[in-house]
């Protein structure tokens, strides 16, 4: 099994000496814009730490790695003015330093790219890549048009919304794993344990997100703190506070996500949250899903040495402060 440090840099390898820059430049530019900010690659660095940990070759798992990469920044594109988020990694999104327009074409042109990477594939394994490439592709998309949905949607349970992040965020992250299986040529039941393992990291990783959103730091998180109760986002933090709240609670919440003003609007919701203990609760249930998928990751028939840089990579990624 190779050190995290090892298979990081072999991703860095493979995206820094890429450009994706053509004409139209206005076409290309916003792309190479995006694809060069780095990010944590979070993606295609499962990918090959699973095609290491069932001995695979990773000159295979390569090309769908990179196109499950480009596909995530292509959703990150179109999210952002969903989302009408001013920054992505501490820089101005794509459709704040161009526009919309830009920004949409931009993206589904990182789509086609993403696919063509992954149609780059061993032949042998193509087709069940393929699936899984497109069948997460779908999920993604189901995700973000229920995530759309809560914003107007009056009642949304947290089971709703947990399934939500897991057509949104999870299902990418578990098929960056269950890629470096099928290329390694694992059986099916060992690639179905590491894509639910992937599913556990994926809702542990968008509840930290949550939390970073409310508790974290600006200048290390790279996005404004606070946006999701600006924008009224029904998060966990959101939807747990109005499960646990009282009557009086509840009425103190509504004033708080009716105020206007942004700065005093963030203060008064989390002072709702300190009282209702949600730090603690969300950081509890981030805990109950990396424990979950540390007991999958135990259970997939590898020799327990091999899985350590796993283990110890899943602490930071579910401890992280950006």
């Amino acid at each position: 099994m190779h050190t995290v440090k090892e298979l990081q840099d072999k991703v860095s390898d493979l995206f820094d000496t890429r450009n994706y820059l053509s004409t139209p430049s206005e076409l290309y530019a916003p792309i190479q814009y995006s694809l060069s900010q780095g990010g944590k690659r979070l993606r295609p660095l499962l990918s090959f730490m699973a095609c290491s940990l069932f001995g695979g070759n990773f000159k295979e798992v390569e090309n769908p790695a990179i196109g499950l990469e480009i596909f995530h920044n292509f959703t990150l594109l179109h999210d952002d003015i969903m989302d009408q988020s001013d920054l992505r990694r501490g820089l101005p999104s794509v459709f704040k330093k161009w526009d919309a327009n830009t920004a949409i074409l931009s993206g589904d042109t990182m789509f086609v790219i993403a696919y063509e990477y992954v149609t780059k594939t061993n032949p042998d394994i193509l087709v069940e890549v393929l699936r899984l490439f497109n069948q997460t592709a779908k999920e993604v998309c189901e995700g973000q048009q229920y995530d759309m949905n809560y914003e107007k949607q009056p009642v949304v349970s947290i089971e709703d919304y947990m399934e939500m992040i897991r057509l949104k965020t999870a299902v990418l992250i578990a098929a960056a794993l269950k890629v470096g299986a099928i290329v390694s040529r694992t059986s099916p039941l060992q690639a179905q344990k590491i894509y639910d393992f992937g599913i556990f990291i994926g809702l542990a990783f968008q509840l930290r997100d949550d939390f970073l959103d409310a508790f974290g730091d600006v200048d290390v998180f790279g996005k404004p703190i606070g946006n999701d109760i600006i924008t009224n986002k029904k998060t966990f933090l959101y939807l747990t506070a109005y499960q646990r709240a009282d009557n009086a609670m509840k009425q103190s919440l509504d004033h708080a996500f009716a105020a206007n003003n942004p700065e005093e609007k963030i203060r008064r919701v989390m002072d709702c949250y300190a009282q209702l203990n949600i730090r603690d609760i969300t950081e509890q249930k981030i805990k109950e899903l990396h424990d979950q998928s540390q007991l999958i990751l135990h259970e997939i028939d590898r020799p327990e040495a091999d899985k350590q840089e796993i283990y110890q990579f899943l602490n930071i990624l579910i401890q992280r402060e950006v």
